[in-house]
């Protein structure tokens, strides 16, 4: 893990709070933007754009510099990306933080 990356891809709020929605999606998104939820997939961007009141070019950057930095998981599914968190990683990251910070 590059902690540099890692760290930049977190370097705004509405990226920290990403990660906070996708721990837990029911706790954070309206019941009907999670009809479709499935774990194995995540969110899809549509609703996380709309949550975060950001355009969705925008939050896809976001997303994809936070898949980069191996924080999130991407999956494609039709015309549809949906994100989820990678839970290993995350506690990589909180590991090598403690660790070494």
């Amino acid at each position: 893990m590059k902690l540099l990356e890692v760290i930049k891809s977190l370097s705004n709020q509405t990226r920290l709070d990403i990660l906070t929605w996708l721990k837990d999606p029911f706790a954070y998104f309206a019941a009907e933007e999670l009809d479709d939820y499935k774990p194995s997939l995540g969110v899809c961007v549509s609703d996380i754009a709309k949550k975060a009141k950001m355009s969705i070019p925008t939050v896809s950057v976001y997303l994809k510099n936070m898949a980069a930095a191996d924080l999130l998981v991407a999956t494609r599914k039709d015309q549809w990306t949906y994100y989820k968190r990678n839970e290993a990683a995350i506690q990589q990251l909180a590991s090598l933080i403690k660790d070494s910070l």
